[in-house]
Parts: C-alpha cells; structure tokens; sequence
C-alpha cells in the first residue's frame, strides 16, 4: 500500500504540476507563501495577484505552442515570473536576461514614459546546477557596483533556486522548506516536511489531492511523453548527424522565436522546421 502512494505524488519540480499547484486562482495562500520566502517586496503588494496566461496549458497538439510558466502580477503592478528549467543548457542565463528583459520593454506603450516602467521578478528553478561559483542554493541578482556598494536600479531581479544544492539539514528558513516540498518525490518526504513545520500540513494535503486528480495526472503524463518523445528524437538526430551546421542554426533561431511567442505557424515559415521539431525544441 505504501508503494503505491508513494508513486501517486505527482512531483511539483515537473513545470505542469508547479502551474496546477501554485497558479490556482481558487486557493492563492500556498502561492503567496512561497513568494514571501523569495522576495522582499511589502505585505500588501499580495493583496492583489494577478495571473497572467498567454496560452498555457493548452492541449499539447494544437497550433498554439504549450510554454509552462508562472507568470504574475502584483497590487502595485510589478511582474513576477517563475521558470521551471531542471536542465540547464548552456544559453539559459542568456535566456533569462533576454526573457526578463523583453517583459520590461513590453510594459512600454508608444506614448509612455519610461517612469511607467513596473519592476519584473524573474524567480529560476533548475534541478541541475547552474551557479557554478557557489554553494549557495538560492542568489538573488540584481543591477549592482560591486566597487562602490551601489544599485543602478530596482527594476530588474532575477532570482535562483538550485535544487541540486540543497543541504540536508535544514537551514531554519521558510524558502529551505518550499524548496525540499518542490524537490519531493514521495510521501515520506512530504511528510517529514509537513512534520518539521506544521504550516506546510495544509500545503502537503492540496499536493495529495491534486495529485488524486484525474485530469491533472492526464496533463503531466502528456507532459512526461511529450519530453521522452523530444530527447529520443535529439538522440536520433544526434546519431544521424541532422543537428548540424544549417539545421543547427534553424534550431536556434526556432528557440529565439519561441521566447517570443511567436505563434507555430509563424515558426515552422521562418525555419522551416517540422511541428514535431518545433514542440520538441519548446520541451528542451
């Protein structure tokens, strides 16, 4: 009996069951929780949160391409945005500054001025490491003279949550724990959490039920197939030598368009790449 609630947890570290859990307007405490433990923002810009859905979870074989993120607003209008990357591939923090940016400059209207501009919180969790540098498993990054002990500006954040880089033993701190609740794959792990801090009872009882759910288990096993059908292909282009010179670039400028949102008809013109490829690429 034990096994088989062990295999029922579905893993909030998977980008589809993190956007069930945390972006459900129907129960907004766990989302404003875990956002308290990452930033340093007042109490009552939680009053207001707003979520943004540009075609997220849509179904996976349609024309509209299935981007998983977390994208938020506050009372005060700031933009939170929270990515699930458990592989880090060598463009990601180009990715993230690029993304990040792009959500700044879209704040911007032909007759605005630049003190409009709201501040944009780009919160990265990966499964692998991404900071080499340190040991620390969460950075908070922002515009700053290291010289001089000065910010430029406010309005650019960009937060790190490396799950790779958990200690042990507990830190004492609320982020440590939303981390290992993340992280968790089984029941004995969801309830030791729920054990060491007792706030995290209701949290681990909302994960049991979801994960009882019929249609959220549906999304996040098309989900795993469409990421298991993608790296089987990658290893069979691999193998026959198509991710090379002409494709290869077809295949970066398919990502670039992707961060975008550009639509799939409008990618499959631009590189001439495959629906397949392209959906493949948006898992990657």
């Amino acid at each position: 009996m034990s096994s088989r609630i062990i295999k029922a947890i579905l893993p909030v570290k998977s980008d589809v069951v993190f956007r069930l859990f945390f972006a459900d307007e129907r129960d907004m405490g766990d989302l404003t929780r875990f956002l308290k433990a990452f930033l340093l923002l007042s109490d009552d810009d939680y009053d207001e949160i707003e979520i943004a859905d540009p075609h997220l979870l849509r179904d996976y074989d349609g024309d509209k391409l299935a981007i998983i993120d977390v994208k938020l607003r506050t009372k005060s209008k700031k933009t939170i945005h929270i990515e699930i990357q458990l592989r880090v591939t060598p463009e990601l923090k180009e990715r993230v500054i690029y993304y990040s940016s792009k959500l700044i400059t879209e704040q911007m209207g032909s007759g605005d001025n630049y003190d409009t501009i709201k501040k944009v919180i780009s919160i990265i969790i990966t499964e692998e490491t991404l900071i080499a540098d340190s040991p620390e498993y969460h950075h908070r990054f922002v515009m700053f003279d290291q010289k001089s002990n000065v910010e430029f500006s406010d309005l650019l954040e960009i937060h790190t949550l490396e799950l790779s880089k958990l200690p042990i033993d507990t830190d004492g701190t609320e982020l440590y724990d939303w981390a290992r609740f993340i992280n968790a794959e089984t029941e004995e792990e969801l309830t030791m959490i729920a054990e060491r801090n007792p706030q995290f009872q209701p949290t681990v009882v909302r994960l049991r039920e979801l994960s009882a759910d019929e249609k959220a288990r549906d999304l996040y096993e098309r989900r795993e197939k469409a990421r298991r059908d993608h790296n089987m292909f990658v290893r069979g282009a691999k193998q026959e030598g198509i991710i090379e010179g002409r494709n290869e670039r077809s295949f970066e400028i398919a990502r670039n368009l992707i961060a975008m949102n550009m639509s799939m008809w409008q990618i499959e013109k631009a590189t001439g790449l495959t629906h397949r490829e392209i959906e493949g690429l948006q898992l990657h």
